[in-house]
C-alpha cells in the first residue's frame, strides 16, 4: 500500500502532540487562551522552553497567536488536535 499525503499529514499532527510539554500546553489552551508568561508560570518551566514548544505547535497549525497589546495570546485552532487531546485526557 502506498502512503498518501493524508497519512503523512495525520502523522505530523500526532508527532507534534507526542511530546509531554506540547500535549500539556494544548490541553491547557483548550479552555482559554493564554500568553507565554501564564503558561510558563503554570508549568514551572523556563520561558525559552515554552516558547520553543509554542513555535512547534504554531508551525504545525495546531495553535495560533493573537496580539493583545504587547502580549501574544495563544489558542488552539486545530479541530483534530482538540479531538485527540480530549480523547487522551478523558480516560
Amino acid at each position: 500500500m502506498k502512503i498518501e499525503g493524508n497519512y503523512t499529514e495525520k502523522a505530523e499532527l500526532l508527532k507534534a502532540l507526542a511530546h509531554p510539554t506540547r500535549l500539556c500546553i494544548v490541553h491547557g489552551l483548550m479552555d482559554s487562551e493564554c500568553n507565554v508568561n501564564k503558561i510558563t508560570g503554570c508549568m514551572e518551566m523556563p520561558q525559552s522552553t515554552i516558547s520553543q514548544q509554542l513555535a512547534i505547535l504554531r508551525s504545525k497549525g495546531i495553535i495560533e497567536g493573537r496580539r493583545k497589546g504587547t502580549e501574544i495570546c495563544y489558542s488552539v485552532i486545530n479541530k483534530k488536535a482538540r479531538e485527540i487531546v480530549t480523547l487522551l485526557m478523558n480516560d
